[in-house]
């Protein structure tokens, strides 16, 4: 039996490194003469900066910026890669991580962290800038990014707007260009395929888990609209129903119209840079993990992506998850897989969960029948 680990990151639990070294140690134990081949991977969300910095070489560096709310200031870390391309992991910037999410910080969420860390890299003379868009905590459509690259943006009274998702609702104009030369290229790296707005949008999708209720979506729609609508004005073009214009909370719609950013798959192009369909041959069956698995998982997740290229080879998939939220079967006959394993016992509660999550997940790798 060749096995092929390829797992993306169990959000506040484990790293994709991590799990690769539980899933080997486990199978050892269970298959002493396995051939096993670990190959942790990202989809744009958490883990990518560090998956991109070991696929493609250079040197990982940290500044203070603005976190996910105006008043916070955090270290987030980025790359420069050893040929001159730097790498962004929003998340480190504006995730959701950073704070605990309520009704009020995604209403005074902003982008502007992630737009200091483009800044900085500019600064740095990058030729080209990626970014991962997974794992915010924000809901702004990018208005604070676009502020930290030299925009303004305004109200009726040509008062400067503050930061954060609500008061877009009464944004009327933008001025200003952008400081980044024109001949850097920007290509953000998504794990969703969501637009700006609608019931597949940034609110709808993605708002509740960041801390928004139910009385808070639409205005906060209303907001995003609004906003979309005075960007097109300004630009003259739209962008709100681009595929991963809703990522991040919107950031993907603000990075392409401030900055005529490009939007790729985030597990797609780590899947090509870390050769992954040759290891896919060599196997005979691949193994992945993902923190949280639902229907959001189908928009281009990791899981998702992972299953896609397997069925090409025809090689089975199987998936241990931290939790599932859905119908188990529906989800795996959706997304292809041979297996789908909830690791954590339901009556564990999820914070003791993902503080044994290690144990949990040797021990499902352990009794499963591959």
């Amino acid at each position: 039996m060749n096995f092929l680990i390829a797992p993306t990151a169990m959000k506040g639990a484990l790293s994709a490194a991590q799990i690769a070294i539980v899933i080997q140690r486990s199978l050892r134990r269970r298959y002493p003469k396995a051939g096993i081949v670990s190959i942790p991977v990202a989809d744009g969300g958490n883990g990518t900066l560090e998956c991109l910095m070991n696929a493609l070489g250079g040197t990982m560096y940290d500044k203070e910026v603005t976190g996910p709310i105006p008043s916070q200031k955090v270290r987030a870390r980025y790359g420069i890669t050893a040929h001159n391309v730097g790498i962004i992991e929003s998340a480190e910037a504006i995730g959701l991580h950073h704070i605990v999410p309520s009704p009020e910080t995604i209403a005074q969420s902003t982008t502007r962290g992630a737009g200091e860390l483009i800044v900085e890299l500019a600064k740095k003379n990058c030729t080209e800038i990626w970014v991962g868009l997974g794992g915010s905590a924000t809901n702004d459509g990018g208005a604070g990014m676009a502020r930290a690259l030299g925009f303004n943006l305004f109200d009726e009274q040509n008062d400067p707007l503050r930061d954060g998702s609500i008061s877009l609702l009464h944004l009327a104009g933008i001025t200003g260009t952008s400081t980044l030369s024109a001949t850097i290229g920007i290509k953000l790296l998504s794990d969703v395929r969501n637009p700006l707005l609608g019931d597949a949008g940034a609110t709808q999708t993605y708002a509740r888990q960041k801390g928004a209720g139910d009385e808070q979506i639409p205005y906060l729609e209303a907001a995003l609209k609004n906003y979309a609508d005075v960007v097109e004005r300004h630009f003259g073009k739209e962008y709100r129903n681009i595929p991963g214009a809703g990522a991040a909370g919107g950031l993907g719609f603000g990075l392409t119209a401030f900055c005529n950013a490009s939007l790729h798959s985030g597990i797609e192009t780590v899947l090509d840079l870390i050769s992954f369909d040759a290891a896919v041959e060599q196997c005979d069956c691949i193994i992945t993990t993902e923190g949280m698995l639902d229907g959001q998982t189908l928009f281009g997740k990791g899981v998702a992506g992972i299953a896609r290229r397997a069925q090409r080879f025809d090689k089975p998939v199987h998936a241990f998850v931290g939790r599932i939220n859905g119908d188990p079967e529906t989800l795996k006959n959706e997304l292809g897989l041979a297996s789908l394993t909830y690791v954590s016992p339901e009556e564990v509660d999820p914070v003791q969960a993902m503080r044994d999550a290690s144990w949990l997940l040797a021990d499902a790798i352990f009794h499963h029948s591959f």
